[in-house]
């Protein structure tokens, strides 16, 4: 058995906790111990973070302790949200979420560019990922092998309902998720589109078997933006770097996501004194 599978044990615990990193990393840094905001995004790319800061729009979290990325606030959907840019392939975005899921995250978001498989209209249009082929080595660490990570249907579900109902455009299907976006092989790609894989990312598999042992909420979607490379002209996102369309997706499912925080807590039976 390779390495990639042998002596992960994931049913146990690990010695080394993302709590005790950040717990050290704010004594080095004397910071205090405060709560990120409970949604967060992940902008692998970085184009929507970096938007926010030209136009003024996100201010640094400077109680954020990671030694390896910066972490900026700006308000979405009337909240106060959290976002991290250029965390880019599964072992750089799952460390990433334990991070943030030990400092008070409760909802992580991760926008992605993404390559097309099989064509799902003329790019650029978005995916929401409801699973993710494991072509990657972090998910092995949280979960036995398995052929997918799978994505919480009910969040799939409040994310399809969001954008339909705000007329913005996007299927639902899944994604293959590599380690190696330069390998991406004929063969590679025949196989992925055997499965009916709409495009090829590097975080959402990791990220949903994360999540689902971690037993958080974690929803990817892929910004189709490329046929990688293979016409001219090929990455154009649209408006803004394709920042103008995300933020509108992002925005509609953090609403959502709100509306449904608040119905259910208004269904909470009150606390007995």
């Amino acid at each position: 058995m390779p390495p990639i599978l042998d002596n992960k044990y994931p049913s146990s615990p690990s010695v080394f906790a993302a709590a005790a990193l950040m717990r050290e990393a704010r004594r080095q840094k004397d910071l205090p111990a405060v709560d990120v905001p409970p949604i967060c995004i992940l902008d692998p790319d970085g184009d929507i973070a970096r938007r926010l800061r030209t136009a003024g729009e996100a201010r640094p979290f400077d109680a954020w302790p990671c030694y390896h990325t910066a972490l900026d606030t700006f308000t979405l959907a009337g909240q106060t949200v959290g976002i991290i840019g250029c965390a880019v392939g599964a072992p750089f975005a799952v460390l990433v979420a334990e991070e943030l899921f030990a400092s008070g995250c409760r909802f992580l978001l991760s926008l992605t560019s993404a390559g097309q498989i099989v064509p799902a209209g003329r790019p650029p249009y978005f995916v929401i990922i409801d699973r993710a082929l494991r072509d990657e080595g972090t998910s092995y660490h949280y979960a036995a092998a398995a052929e997918f990570g799978e994505a919480d249907p009910r969040l799939v579900a409040m994310a399809a309902e969001a954008l339909r109902r705000k007329n913005l455009h996007a299927v639902v299907g899944a994604s293959w998720t590599t380690d190696a976006p330069f390998r991406e092989t004929k063969e590679a790609i025949d196989a992925a589109r055997s499965q009916g894989v709409l495009a090829v990312e590097m975080e959402a598999a990791a990220l949903y078997t994360f999540a689902r042992t971690a037993g958080v909420k974690i929803l990817c979607l892929a910004h189709v933006t490329n046929m990688m490379g293979q016409t001219e002209q090929d990455f154009e996102k649209g408006e803004a770097d394709g920042t103008a369309d995300a933020l509108k997706v992002l925005e509609a499912i953090v609403q959502a996501h709100e509306l449904q925080e608040a119905s259910a807590a208004a269904r909470r039976p009150e606390p007995t004194p």
